[in-house]
């Protein structure tokens, strides 16, 4: 890709070749911890295949367990904003978004989560003098951690003057979850002839809301503009995440043969070749892109490749599953209340992301989270 087809992500300030490589070098210092679990009471392992998936995985106990640690970006900022400018009290999605990024990763390993943490750190104790705010909040990470099917078990809430901004909250948290066959989704089974279901999202999700902020600072109105449908900018990025793991759930107690499972985050559509494996993954039914993603992608001036590997562009999770069992999660994901379709399939071949109807190919070296070592 040209630098132009990059600029509108960089010049938000998120330049994510710069950050894999020093996710890379965290992963590489990370692995040469693994034999401190050997020495654990009871014994101990990393499972070291697992560095550079969605959450680690280790096994303790006799049993398998995985666990994640994830932030929601600065769409916590876009929260208070939409307060100022339309009275929206958005703090209630945001803290349902934390929660999703969180388990939703989680759920990729195969995993399911069992306690979530909660990580609020602010400006100030002031924050909380808010109360519809702190409301909000709370109420959100608790309904999230119960859709998800995970207890809260606590957390940790610094206020962090000359860190963070007065008026701003950091959100993050943290889980451990169970896997509940004692054998992770990593990625060793897939084949060529796989299917790869979509799982749609529901908007913005907790990605690209650094660009989001200079687009809305550009718009008349603000986070106020009315968009075509009829919603405020704002409104509409504060559209709560999906929370899959109920399908994750479902997928792991049925007779799907499911070979990896994809968070589409950060990165977009490169996700897709998240796994180490060397195939090629092809997509030629692409999802409905929701109204406030088409509308970024338009203000930013974004050519397909740039857009595609920086939103989610409608498919917030995907499921990739032996030939044949599409049609089976794509009911399985109704059953649950989610959207589906099989979207596309795993070919042998270089390690890539096709995108046949946008003429768009995004090469393995475009993803790279592989630990060194």
């Amino acid at each position: 890709m040209s630098s132009a087809d990059e600029s509108a992500y960089g010049a938000a300030g998120v330049d994510y070749q710069m950050l894999d490589a020093g996710k890379r070098n965290a992963l590489t210092e990370a692995l040469a911890t693994s034999p401190a679990l050997l020495t654990a009471p009871g014994g101990a392992r990393a499972v070291d295949e697992s560095r550079g998936e969605p959450a680690f995985v280790f096994e303790a106990g006799g049993q398998t367990l995985a666990f994640v640690i994830e932030g929601l970006g600065t769409k916590s900022v876009i929260a208070r904003a939409c307060e100022d400018q339309l009275g929206a009290h958005g703090f209630h999605a945001v803290a349902y978004d934390t929660v999703a990024a969180v388990v939703n990763d989680l759920c990729c390993v195969g995993a399911v989560p069992l306690v979530v943490n909660a990580y609020f750190a602010t400006g100030g104790s002031d924050w909380y003098s808010h109360q519809d705010r702190q409301a909000g909040l709370l109420a959100g990470w608790r309904q999230a951690c119960e859709h998800a099917g995970a207890t809260w078990g606590g957390g940790e809430s610094p206020a962090l003057s000359g860190l963070v901004s007065a008026d701003e909250i950091e959100l993050a948290g943290s889980a451990v979850g169970l896997v509940p066959s004692g054998s992770p989704i990593l990625g060793a089974d897939l084949a060529d002839g796989d299917e790869i279901v979509f799982v749609d999202s529901s908007g913005l999700h907790t990605n690209g809301a650094s660009l989001a902020r200079r687009i809305a600072a550009q718009l008349p109105g603000g986070y106020g503009f009315e968009l075509p449908g009829g919603a405020t900018f704002g409104r509409a990025l504060l559209e709560p995440s999906v929370i899959y793991v109920p399908l994750v759930r479902v997928l792991l107690g049925s007779d799907v043969d499911v070979h990896y499972l994809s968070h589409i985050t950060g990165h977009g559509f490169l996700k897709l070749m998240r796994p180490r494996p060397e195939f090629t993954y092809v997509i030629g039914a692409l999802p409905e892109v929701p109204e406030v993603l088409s509308f970024l992608v338009a203000q930013a001036e974004m050519s397909p490749a740039e857009a595609y590997q920086t939103f989610n562009m409608g498919a917030g999770f995907a499921v990739y599953c032996a030939a044949g069992d599409g049609n089976r999660v794509v009911s399985l994901a109704d059953a649950c209340g989610m959207r589906a379709h099989v979207a596309g399939h795993v070919l042998a071949g270089p390690r890539r992301v096709v995108l046949p109807g946008l003429g768009v190919t995004f090469e393995s070296d475009a993803l790279d989270l592989t630990p060194r070592g």
